[in-house]
């Protein structure tokens, strides 16, 4: 498959956002901060968020939400010369993180939501949200001083309402399907791709894994395909896009060159036009993909 690069310079891009006008938002982990993407490739700041974005959406009101984890502890051994990447201990310092709401006209950064039942957030890191107006999000947890901090997998309901259907995963991408009934999250450091049941009857749930991975194969954030496919991305070891199967668990893999490829996000007319974030090499890459993209209520 064939990736050319559509901006480049960023400071550990992730979550990228496909406009309707073609432009994309798009997060800088390491720089606190989302860019604009013109559709030239120019970039400019869109907003300064603070702390570590790495998950966005565009809500019902038009407005930009951001997954905030807080902060994270950054390696001061780089993979390569002038990259970076984030050290395991994810919010040690920070005290938690927060979901941010961004107006796009303004570019005001405030903080929408930032705990569960009196406990502060660890670290949310992705959301999608549901033609009815709510959103789904996970909390990827993080390391403190004497431990791990536990994530999880929300919900949060249109009347701003929040419930909890996972504590103590380490979920990192989620993604619904395409009728609403299923919600899947990345777990990354198990290497699992998990469903969930996405009634309020269900309660909280452990998931069901529908393919686990090998070795250091980690996954990060996801999309969904129109046809409910689950297009998961894949870092280290073996690094790419894994496209599943959600009932066999098959898995295709699209390989990339960037060992940490984090995120996948589809636009253009047909759906067909993927954005992947090349995060060690600092790039946002575009290609041709095999099948649409689903399109999202809110931002196409």
């Amino acid at each position: 498959m064939d990736f050319d690069i559509v901006a480049e310079g960023l400071n550990f891009p992730e979550g990228p956002v496909v406009l309707d006008d073609g432009q994309l938002i798009v997060c800088e982990v390491a720089g606190g901060r989302l860019m604009r993407i013109a559709r030239d490739g120019t970039l400019s700041v869109f907003a300064e968020t603070g702390g570590s974005p790495s998950g966005l959406a565009v809500g019902p009101d038009g407005a930009i939400y951001c997954c905030n984890n807080g902060g994270f502890d950054w390696d001061s051994a780089p993979l390569i010369p002038t990259r970076t990447r984030p050290l395991p201990n994810a919010s040690r310092t920070s005290g938690g993180g927060m979901i941010q709401r961004i107006d796009p006209s303004t570019s005001k950064v405030e903080t929408w939501l930032d705990s569960f039942e009196g406990r502060r957030f660890a670290g949310p890191n992705d959301l999608q949200f549901t033609p009815d107006g709510g959103f789904w999000f996970s909390d990827f947890g993080g390391w403190v001083d004497d431990g791990l901090r536990h994530g999880g997998l929300y919900r949060v309901d249109p009347d701003g309402s929040v419930r909890r259907s996972n504590f103590g995963l380490c979920l990192n991408g989620v993604g619904v399907s395409p009728d609403g009934k299923t919600v899947y999250g990345a777990a990354t450091y198990e290497r699992w791709l998990l469903s969930f049941d996405a009634s309020p009857e269900a309660g909280e749930q452990a998931g069901e894994v529908i393919a686990d991975f090998p070795r250091r194969q980690f996954l990060d954030s996801l999309a969904m395909e129109a046809d409910g496919t689950v297009a998961v991305a894949a870092f280290m070891e073996n690094p790419g896009i894994m496209r599943v199967n959600p009932t066999t668990g098959a898995v295709d893999h699209v390989p990339t060159p960037d060992e940490i490829t984090t995120n996948i996000a589809f636009g253009g007319a047909d759906m067909r036009d993927a954005y992947l974030s090349f995060s060690h090499g600092g790039t946002i890459a575009r290609c041709r993909w095999p099948a649409p993209g689903l399109r999202l209520p809110f931002n196409l």
